[in-house]
């Protein structure tokens, strides 16, 4: 990208030293291309962002459901121990009371009976008074698990939530890629078959157009076909104003002609993508902000063969279309 833009830079002084343009038409140029860069390093940017997030979103949530399984088995264990220790300790009572009932009807016996008797009546109450001890424990202890499954629960119930609404926001986006698809190519569907495509990918709209319908061999004036498909796209992009739009030119392999306007494929691509958005934009409500222009020259051809057939599809304009996404990042950024 760095290379893009020098060379871009470079070319556009040439041109200026070439054709003695004025410096502030220079310095509007440059900053159009600064920000068509900084605008799309910001979309890769949040795009990342946002699968990102989302992917530890749903981590976050695995990990919290297995804690939530293990909280619930050690629950049930716990709770069967207590059931255990409480039928035991009622087991203990009627022993102890055994043995008073002994003890009462021995007391006219013998001394020796009476004592060992009594020996064990006291380490009965005293394993008696120990396992109450550890009942209680118990119950404490369930208690503060119970505390922790019950804050572990709602923390997932949270966090179920903030993923379905982030699963119907993405739904959402979805739709709006799919309806505008089937609007832009209603729109163009009498450009069938003349060079022009639609079709979805990533996510994204794609509106390629082939070099035969949009410019002559070399040159970045717009044909009249080319013109009437541009201005049938741009009145469905005034009436979705939620949609981003990058116009991508692309070139063969095939060297150009230096001269006064370019010197290579690079700067053919990006002249041929800037006359595209000039179209978009004249006499329509289209916010400029919204686009970006780009130039990839021969460096991003579809087919790589060494053919006519393949150069022939490699000319081409692509213009991308992005529902914003405005609504999920600030949801991302809330939690």
């Amino acid at each position: 990208m760095t290379f893009l833009l020098k060379s871009l830079r470079v070319s556009i002084v040439l041109l200026l030293a070439v054709s003695c343009v004025p410096a502030s038409h220079f310095q509007e140029v440059l900053g159009e291309k600064d920000l068509a860069e900084q605008e799309r390093d910001s979309l890769l940017i949040e795009n990342k962002s946002m699968d990102v997030k989302l992917t530890e979103l749903e981590a976050q949530l695995s990990v919290m459901g297995k804690e939530v399984e293990e909280l619930i088995n050690d629950s049930t264990e716990r709770a069967v121990m207590l059931r255990n220790a409480t039928s035991e300790l009622e087991r203990m009572k009627r022993q102890l009371s055994d043995l008073q009932e002994a003890h009462e009807s021995i007391l006219e016996g013998s001394a020796r009976e009476t004592t060992r008797l009594l020996q064990q009546l006291q380490e009965t109450q005293e394993d008696l008074i120990a396992r109450e001890d550890r009942l209680r424990e118990m119950e404490d202890d369930i208690g503060e698990k119970e505390k922790v499954l019950t804050k572990m629960s709602f923390n997932l119930e949270e966090r179920n939530e903030r993923l379905l609404e982030l699963e119907n926001i993405l739904a959402r986006q979805d739709s709006l890629v799919n309806a505008l698809h089937e609007t832009i190519a209603t729109a163009l569907r009498g450009f069938e078959g003349q060079g022009l495509s639609v079709y979805e990918k990533n996510s994204k709209v794609y509106v390629s157009l082939e070099e035969q319908l949009l410019f002559q061999t070399g040159s970045t004036v717009v044909d009249p076909d080319g013109v009437r498909a541009l201005k049938d796209l741009a009145e469905v992009l005034e009436n979705n104003p939620d949609i981003n739009v990058m116009i991508e030119g692309h070139t063969d392999d095939v060297p150009v002609i230096p001269g006064a306007r370019m010197n290579d494929n690079w700067d053919l691509s990006v002249l041929r993508a800037t006359s595209i958005v000039r179209i978009l934009l004249d006499d329509t409500d289209i916010d400029p902000q919204r686009l970006i222009v780009a130039g990839r020259g021969e460096h991003m051809p579809v087919d790589p063969s060494d053919t006519p057939e393949a150069r022939r599809k490699n000319r081409r304009t692509e213009i991308i279309l992005t529902p914003r996404l405005d609504e999920l990042f600030r949801m991302l950024e809330t939690n």
